[in-house]
């Protein structure tokens, strides 16, 4: 059984994880500095959970959105990148941030994460610049449809989505993954509330400038 996602009440939280109960049954998941600080003991909350099954245990970790949980596999393609330093590297770094750090070659910003040095940072951005964004378990990120919980991922509003879609729109324009991503990496530098629209007409004169 895999257990990806869990809807509950926060019955504590630890120093690197959190225990929530679903119907009486409590689930212990690890999760980063940031998530546990938006989280509040006896409040509902949403997590979205990856499992990890090994012969010896089962690990859930968990995130404020399934974008979050989805780059968290993605990064662990890199040879050398394990749970922690996923984890590590999703609490230091929005999504979105990461998305940008990628498409600008920043690795500079990935060693905002802890215990990811120059050598593991530089490895990342060869590895997995130029690749398009991890999707969700069931396609593209989307809300609750419920609504009713308050959740964690209040946190996930991360722009992800804009980016995505303005780099879709200028791949079937002609341009490649990674020149798309990159150009609207530095659109968003630039200014950082673009719609979508906005962002393609920036990013198309960054790929072009006169």
């Amino acid at each position: 059984m895999i257990i990806g996602r869990l809807k509950g009440e926060i019955a504590a939280i630890g120093v690197d994880s959190v225990l929530i109960d679903v119907g009486g049954v409590g689930y212990v998941a690890l999760a980063g500095p940031r998530l546990l600080a938006s989280l509040t003991v006896g409040a509902q909350a949403e997590l979205f959970i990856e499992t990890r099954v090994t012969e010896s245990s089962i690990t859930l970790f968990a995130f404020a959105s399934d974008d979050e949980r989805a780059w968290f596999v993605r990064v662990q393609d890199v040879p050398g990148v394990a749970g922690k330093s996923a984890m590590a590297l999703l609490d230091a770094l929005s999504p979105a941030e990461l998305m940008d750090a990628l498409a600008l070659g920043d690795s500079a910003m990935i060693t905002r994460a802890k215990g990811v040095g120059k050598k593991l940072a530089e490895r990342i951005t060869g590895e997995l610049s130029g690749k398009p964004p991890p999707i969700g378990r069931f396609g593209p990120f989307a809300a609750d449809p419920g609504g009713s919980v308050q959740a964690a991922s209040d946190l996930a509003n991360l722009g992800t989505g804009a980016r995505a879609e303005a780099i879709s729109a200028l791949v079937n324009l002609g341009y490649t993954q990674s020149d798309a991503a990159r150009a609207v990496a530095a659109s968003v530098r630039v200014n950082p509330d673009l719609q979508v629209s906005q962002l393609i007409k920036a990013a198309l004169r960054e790929l072009s400038p006169t």
